[in-house]
């Protein structure tokens, strides 16, 4: 097995996940996408929990070059607050999947402790961005980022899931500008 063949494993099952949850993680679905022999995935990860944990890992960790990538090309923090919402946008794009992270934190109590890890990392990452974004933009005291961060990336995960169960990204463009219209997000 060489790095490739891993690399098309963690894709093809972070495309299960955002379509159906950890639950929809299926050795056999995913090496007959990949056209490898279902035992040739035990070669990277010895268990289904093991691919989980790993897929939930380079989500948040892919997460958290982008949320990087728009503080870099941005200099005005409240610029990074409007971009924030296209990273869920994006998943809604890319037919009409949900954030992996979301999906699974439905499944949390049926979760692996090395999945449900990796769930949290992403939702920590998401609130600390925010959170420093909010402090530097002036929209909140240090002592309240951290709930406005939380609130805002709550309702922007929520508004992703609303849009998704009406198949209408229209809908999060919407919900979205109301959060801006009623100053939870920033502009």
């Amino acid at each position: 097995m060489n790095e490739n063949a891993r690399e098309a494993i963690l894709a093809a099952a972070k495309s299960a996940a955002q379509l159906h949850g950890y639950s929809g993680i299926n050795f056999r679905s995913i090496a007959e996408e990949v056209g490898i022999k279902n035992a040739s995935i035990y070669y990277h990860f010895p268990s289904k929990a093991g691919l989980g944990a790993a897929v939930a890992e380079r989500y948040w960790q892919d997460a958290l070059r982008v949320l990087e990538g728009i503080r870099s090309a941005n200099t005005d923090p409240k610029r990074c607050l409007q971009a924030y919402p296209s990273i869920f946008r994006k998943s809604l794009e890319d037919g009409n999947r949900l954030c992996l992270s979301s999906f699974m934190a439905a499944e949390y109590e049926d979760l692996p402790e090395e999945v449900s890890r990796e769930i949290r990392a992403f939702a920590d990452v998401n609130v600390t961005w925010l959170a420093q974004v909010l402090a530097d933009a002036g929209a909140a005291s240090p002592e309240q980022s951290e709930r406005r961060a939380r609130a805002i990336y709550t309702a922007v995960a929520g508004a992703q899931l609303i849009a998704r169960t009406r198949a209408d990204i229209r809908l999060f463009d919407d919900l979205i500008l109301s959060y801006q219209e009623t100053g939870l997000i920033p502009v």
